[in-house]
């Protein structure tokens, strides 16, 4: 229904993954493809830790916590044992030269924050490595963008080798967008994400790069208004929503879950309980594990550890006139983006190579 559907899975092959920067998202791409059936993460590289750190960095989390299973480190062979998971770690700055294929990794979750344009991250091709995912938004034009449960189906094996997976806002947002414009229609909308602090922002006042002077005040103490491409970026994945989203963010002195307020205006007209309904109704069937939906008094910690893309906050949004409405959705910006693109390599990995 509405076209959006669950990514295909491996009946009898588990992709083998690797992952390239060992950070925030590298960490947490590491774990949900442990915990994940089909998927196995057979090598790590970060030129800046060794493996015995990355055990420790793996293990404990402030956020999700101490990992589920047993976590240990063989110093002499370099490699990092998680549960059942021995995962070979690298440390190599050249990534042409990390030896993906000799490690067994067919795809490699590029997730360094540098190398997000197609020429750069094709580099892991030449290390053996078949294909790539860009776990950020990808900077260039070329790079195809694929969100779960949007337009994972356009990805095409023999034309395809590098891809995004977006960002965690647009996955937050763009399943929500298509549900609604599938059944309603939106002439047009206003993002604004309240978005958890991230790496990029400064403990303390400081300087950063580039004219957004207000990036470099504290993440700890301020509302820090900020700009972001994950509503027009939903045209990527949508190409029906182009010229039709733009959006904003404020990154808030949390340290994750973040939440979208989508105020858009409809072509049909309805009422609030139809689109709850409406959503209801996706998050039980044809979006199931993609968009969820909550009536509950809920707050941003309840969402840590949330594994859906999109929560649906059915007591929060309000309802102006028949067409002019504000939706608003939680997301774990951390933990439900690194699922879906675990699942997003499942997929290409059951198309094949």
């Amino acid at each position: 229904v509405f076209g959006l559907r669950q990514p295909q899975t491996p009946t009898a092959a588990m992709v083998k993954m690797g992952i390239s920067g060992f950070g925030r998202i590298g960490r947490l791409v590491c774990r949900a493809a442990v915990l994940k059936d089909g998927a196995e993460v057979v090598a790590v590289n970060d030129p800046f830790c060794d493996v015995k750190y990355a055990a420790y960095l793996f293990k404990y989390d402030s956020t999700h916590g101490i990992f589920s299973e047993d976590v240990s480190y063989d110093e002499a062979s370099s490699t990092l044992i998680a549960g059942k998971a021995k995962i070979k770690f690298y440390a190599v700055r050249n990534p042409e030269e990390v030896p993906w294929g000799e490690a067994g990794a067919d795809i490699v979750c590029e997730s360094t924050g540098i190398f997000t344009v197609i020429d750069k991250a094709s580099a892991h091709l030449k290390g053996g490595a078949k294909k790539v995912i860009i776990s950020a938004p990808a900077k260039d034009a070329e790079t195809p963008t694929l969100v779960v449960g949007v337009n994972q189906d356009d990805y095409d094996s023999k034309s395809m080798a590098v891809v995004s997976c977006a960002s965690c806002t647009t996955n937050g947002l763009a399943p929500l967008v298509k549900t609604i414009n599938e059944k309603f229609g939106i002439k047009q909308g206003l993002m604004t994400t309240v978005h958890a602090a991230t790496a990029s922002q400064l403990t303390v006042d400081g300087s950063m790069k580039g004219a957004d002077w207000r990036a470099g005040r504290a993440a700890s103490a301020n509302i820090i208004p900020s700009s972001t491409g994950a509503a027009k970026a939903v045209a990527k994945a949508y190409p029906v929503m182009k010229g039709k989203l733009t959006g904003m963010a404020f990154r808030v002195p949390t340290v994750d879950v973040s939440v979208v307020d989508l105020t858009c205006e409809l072509e049909t007209p309805t009422t609030y309980d139809e689109i709850k309904a409406e959503v209801k109704l996706a998050s039980e069937t044809y979006a199931k594990g993609i968009v969820g939906y909550t009536e509950d008094q809920v707050v941003s910690s309840d969402f840590i550890g949330e594994t859906c893309s999109t929560v649906f906050d059915a007591g929060a949004g309000i309802m102006l006139t028949p067409t002019f409405v504000k939706l608003v959705s939680w997301y774990d910006n951390e933990w439900g983006y690194s699922n879906r693109l675990v699942e997003l390599a499942m997929h290409v990995d059951a198309l094949g190579y």
